[in-house]
């Protein structure tokens, strides 16, 4: 299922960073929660601090 900006742009998964909160977050490898932590990652590249209210830990 394609990814797509608020443009309209199409985002590929693969190119988008994961930041290390994401890697030890219960929801890193759920599969309902993909789509949200994708774009969540997309939104937020370049900035200073990586902010997630979906996060919870292992």
């Amino acid at each position: 299922m394609p990814f797509y900006d608020d443009d309209g742009t199409e985002i590929n998964p693969d190119l988008v960073p994961k930041p290390s909160l994401c890697v030890m977050c219960k929801h890193d490898d759920d599969p309902e929660k993909y789509m949200f932590c994708i774009l969540n990652r997309f939104d937020q590249q370049g900035e200073d601090q990586f902010y997630c209210d979906a996060y919870e830990a292992l």
